[in-house]
């Protein structure tokens, strides 16, 4: 009678993983392995497969190999190159964002749609970076997560490509701050990586480039593992990685940007085409008038012309012209702030509306927000965004989130006198991608790609960290190879 091993006494017997070994099992490589209820069975005279991966370039000039998964335009690519690696393969469906890798590095190995690549046509690598799409677990999404028939399940090919790489040794990953608020998502990653003997980080951990005084809030989730093997075990004393452990704990939640430093990405000698429309600079400078004229100060609400009550003075007109009865507590206190706004400054207000022509203005046009307090006397001096929600003004010291949305934030440029947009090298300076990297297509297009990758700066410290928890001393260097 034939005997037979357990998957985990032919993954010890191989060197490799038990899930390794399932897979094998599943895809028919191991000849007479059987299937009793969940488990394997393995013939104890089993030979291990041949591995039939690609044969590699050759890799001998660098410190690690990785493999760069939703490549994006290579966030992951510049880190990994800066702490040493060698890129293997990278996967990404965008085709402009594939233009724009291709022309910045030199791998060799660039793909489509992880769907369809099959583990054991990819190369032997160290480190798996992927910044799996964040739509299923974005507030701004539907929020079906891992139950998003085409989407959700995209983190489970991340699961099928470790299963036939059992020599991988770290996991970097990136996602949305919201996958942090969803414990059966999050519960759910950490198990599958757990499963594949990796030893990750206790909890999602949420870095923004202003914790390291970045100028830009943007708030990411990272997951970081070490394959539980080769974990410095004097290090890592616990059953996870802990925020302690990465010398974090100080840095994270906190805003270390100071005023002005929103302008230190900026470049000198701009092309005119970034300047706003002649229609948006009267507009932003019609609203410093109104708040320099109003002398309102420190302005603590949105300034809505709609909830003015222009030129009505009957008060019952007024509350029923914003359906003041149905809407919400909160609305209803700014339309009362408003109103007395309005109505102590009614003279200037009055020939202010008639002057700039305010009312036939489109709506976002007629809602200002001032978001800088008392800490900055001049709109010249602070950063601007023209929203749906109006124009919105605040502090200098970092820039709204980059969204794929495109919202490009405008400052005063104070050689050319006069607004503009920041450009798509300093909006590549914010996400701190290198002076020598090119873009491709449109700076619509720029800004987006630029707005969906991830931050260059806190890879590079989270990586250089991450290796350092190896037990054999797997230190990185400033490589800068590619």
């Amino acid at each position: 009678m034939a005997e037979y091993f357990s998957t985990k006494e032919i993954a010890d017997r191989w060197g490799i993983t038990s899930f390794h070994v399932s897979v094998l099992c599943s895809s028919g490589r191991i000849p007479g392995a059987v299937k009793q209820g969940k488990a394997w069975k393995i013939p104890c005279d089993a030979k291990r497969p041949k591995d039939n991966r690609v044969k590699e370039e050759n890799f001998d000039d660098c410190k690690f190999t990785f493999i760069d998964l939703f490549a994006g335009i290579g966030g992951f690519h510049q880190a990994m190159r800066f702490l040493g690696g060698k890129c293997v393969m990278a996967s990404e469906i965008n085709l402009a964002c594939v233009e724009t890798y291709k022309l910045n590095y030199k791998t060799k190995d660039v793909r489509g749609d992880i769907k369809k690549i099959e583990a054991d046509s990819i190369g032997k690598f160290d480190v798996l970076c992927a910044g799996f799409p964040c739509q299923p677990f974005s507030k701004a999404g539907l929020q079906k997560g891992f139950g998003d028939e085409d989407r959700g399940n995209l983190f489970f090919n991340i699961l099928r490509i470790l299963d036939g790489h059992s020599e991988v040794k770290f996991i970097i990953l990136e996602n949305v701050r919201n996958l942090a608020d969803k414990d059966d998502y999050w519960n759910i990653i950490k198990t599958e990586l757990m499963k594949r003997d990796f030893f990750i980080t206790e909890k999602p951990i949420i870095l923004s480039p202003s914790n390291f005084g970045l100028p830009q809030i943007r708030e990411r989730v990272y997951i970081l593992g070490i394959r539980k093997d080769i974990r410095n075990t004097e290090i890592l004393t616990n059953d996870y990685i802990h925020i302690k452990d990465l010398g974090l704990e100080n840095i994270q939640f906190k805003d270390n940007c100071k005023m002005g430093d929103a302008f230190s990405v900026l470049e000198k000698n701009v092309s005119d085409e970034y300047a706003i429309d002649t229609e948006q600079e009267e507009m932003i400078l019609a609203w410093e008038e109104f708040r320099k004229g109003t002398n309102i100060g420190v302005i603590g609400f949105p300034i809505w012309i709609k909830s003015f009550g222009y030129q009505v003075e009957n008060e019952e007109e007024f509350l029923e012209s914003q359906d003041y009865n149905n809407i919400p507590d909160w609305k209803k206190k700014f339309v009362r702030s408003n109103r007395k706004l309005y109505l102590e400054n009614k003279d200037f207000i009055d020939e202010w509306i008639v002057r700039h022509n305010m009312i036939n203005r489109i709506k976002l046009y007629q809602k200002f927000e001032w978001n800088c307090g008392a800490d900055v006397k001049d709109i010249h001096d602070a950063v601007i965004q023209v929203r749906q929600s109006g124009i919105r003004v605040k502090r200098p010291t970092y820039y709204p989130a980059l969204v794929a949305i495109v919202n490009t934030p405008i400052i005063y440029d104070k050689q050319k006198k006069h607004f503009r947009h920041i450009t798509p090298r300093e909006a590549a300076n914010l996400q701190n991608f290198d002076q020598r990297f090119k873009f491709t297509g449109t700076d619509k297009q720029t800004y987006s790609q630029l707005g969906n990758s991830v931050n260059v700066k806190i890879l590079k410290i989270l990586g250089k960290k991450l290796f350092a928890f190896a037990n054999d001393g797997w230190e990185v260097h400033n490589g800068e190879k590619d």
